[in-house]
């Protein structure tokens, strides 16, 4: 027969009592030893220094009730017995420094006294096998009599007992991977094991999130999904706060993130609280965070790490406890290295970083989302439209294609199918319908000819205004650039076409840095020029 041995912490309060009287009462500790089914052969027995007496009080008691046990006392210095990283290092050292005989040796851990903290980490170093043994919780009898004996139960943690149990957090766990994909059933391997991804740090952490990838990805809408997970969760009780940082400049990028107060500049005729104390106990997403001036992004660190900030214009500081999600299609670090964006924000943000792939990298998923883009399409307008088989056919053939450049990636298929589900008479997109479509889509992703007057491509790119104040030596060079760039796959490669004979003479080469002044000297960025 092995030996059973019972693992615990003394009650401070529960056990206590020096007089006749104890004996009258339930005392978790002493109690589990007055079962004639249960023999305890030895008793550890943690306690806080000053609680010493106590324990060797109860020490005493229990060599009364049953002197076939021996009872070692475990004297553990506390500050806190509140605080769970203490507590957990201090039981965590126990476990570690502990000769266990489970061969020999039945091991009981008692969580019925100690602070809560305390036995919850009991209980956590159990169910990871630290302590190898069975939970044993007591109770009195009668809890109006509390009669000294009282009662135990046993508890196991072998969670493969419980398949029933594991299969519910399975469910959950997939059910919230499907929740933040909109419910698409997408199949491209790597995009699901970042959601999968994505879903555990956003019930795990708090910190903030940065989503990268090109336009049309779908930032925006994931980030919108994670709120309404963790809302769901009551891990947030606040609103979800989007702004594209694109569209803030100077003193209306402070006044909308941070507020102001009346008279901070002209037109403030009044008190504004701002978008980062509008997220109080929510999420804000800001989007395209690469564009935020260098003052702003001081602000939003300082508000970031101290939850304090001061509005435009004032001298007292306001809180917000906001949790964060970051946007953006540009690379970050060329942005520190340009002196446009702070490192130590870059290094505050950056923490959980994802990158989403536009389109073009998840072929397999264009037509589970066509499926779904039909279905939304229905829910809007009441109206469900289908394509026979041979139209359906016909336009994956296309989305799958060269042709396809899909460069707004996930806006460009929500477009084509909205226009040819509205389009659709009866319900039902024809082949007509889809060719019209694809002499639309192809005429969008079209290039200029070469030698043709580009003053139509640059008004595309910058608008007819700014196009008007470029000279028409500087129109005829910017449009070959933007060409160029088109058809690029990237900044680096359209920098090496375009200066391609003056870089061989240079020592140290950077062609996407000599791009991106270039592109600088008419307020245009790579991502305007619409690269491949």
């Amino acid at each position: 027969m092995k030996k059973t041995v019972v693992i615990g912490i003394l009650g401070s309060v529960l056990d206590a009592g020096f007089h006749q009287e104890r004996w009258q009462r339930w005392r978790p500790s002493v109690s589990l030893c007055q079962h004639e089914d249960l023999v305890v052969s030895r008793f550890e027995l943690m306690h806080l220094p000053f609680h010493k007496d106590v324990a060797r009080a109860v020490a005493a008691d229990i060599a009364r009730v049953s002197p076939e046990t021996e009872v070692r006392l475990h004297s553990q210095t506390l500050r806190d017995p509140w605080d769970f990283e203490e507590v957990f290092g201090a039981l965590h050292e126990f476990a570690r420094g502990y000769t266990f005989d489970p061969d020999h040796e039945d091991y009981l851990v008692h969580i019925t006294t100690g602070t809560h903290v305390q036995q919850i980490c009991l209980f956590l170093l159990t169910e990871s096998r630290h302590f190898p043994g069975r939970l044993v919780q007591t109770s009195p009898k009668d809890r109006k009599t509390k009669s000294p004996s009282g009662t135990y139960s046993l508890i196991d943690l072998d969670l493969s007992r419980y398949d029933r149990i594991a299969a519910r957090f399975r469910k959950e766990a997939n059910e919230a991977h499907s929740f933040l994909k909109s419910g698409i059933e997408t199949r491209n391997d790597r995009f699901n094991r970042l959601i999968e991804q994505i879903e555990h740090v956003a019930m795990q952490s708090r910190d903030p999130m940065l989503l990268m990838g090109p336009t049309g990805a779908g930032k925006s809408q994931l980030a919108r999904k994670i709120y309404e997970l963790r809302k769901s969760r009551h891990q947030l009780t606040g609103a979800f706060v989007e702004v594209n940082c694109a569209t803030l400049r100077g003193d209306a990028a402070m006044s909308a993130l941070f507020g102001h107060v009346k008279g901070a500049f002209t037109g403030a005729l009044k008190d504004r609280p701002g978008l980062l104390r509008s997220a109080d106990g929510g999420l804000l997403f800001l989007d395209e965070v690469g564009e935020l001036g260098l003052d702003e992004q001081a602000m939003l660190l300082r508000a970031l790490e101290d939850k304090r900030f001061p509005p435009f214009g004032g001298d007292h500081e306001v809180t917000s406890d906001f949790q964060l999600i970051t946007g953006t299609n540009r690379d970050l670090q060329d942005r520190v290295r340009e002196g446009l964006f702070r490192e130590d924000l870059l290094a505050r943000l950056n923490l959980w970083t994802f990158q989403l792939p536009g389109l073009r990298e998840r072929p397999e998923d264009i037509e589970p989302n066509l499926d779904y883009e039909l279905d939304q399409f229905a829910r809007r307008h009441g109206n469900r439209i289908t394509m026979s088989k041979e139209v359906r056919e016909r336009f994956l053939a296309f989305a799958h294609s060269s042709e396809a450049r899909w460069s707004a990636n996930f806006r460009d298929l929500n477009a084509a199918l909205t226009r040819m589900a509205t389009l659709a008479e009866g319900g039902r997109i024809t082949a007509p319908v889809l060719d019209e479509e694809l002499v639309r889509l192809r005429a969008a992703w079209s290039e200029p000819k070469a030698g043709e007057d580009g003053a139509e491509l640059l008004a595309s790119v910058m608008g007819s205004k700014r196009l008007a104040e470029i000279d028409p030596f500087d129109q005829a060079q910017l449009a070959y650039v933007i060409r160029v760039c088109r058809e690029s796959k990237s900044q680096s490669e359209a920098g090496r076409k375009l200066f391609q004979v003056t870089r061989l003479a240079r020592k140290h080469t950077n062609d996407a840095d000599r791009l991106t002044k270039y592109l600088a000297r008419f307020d245009l960025k790579w991502n305007d020029c619409g690269g491949a």
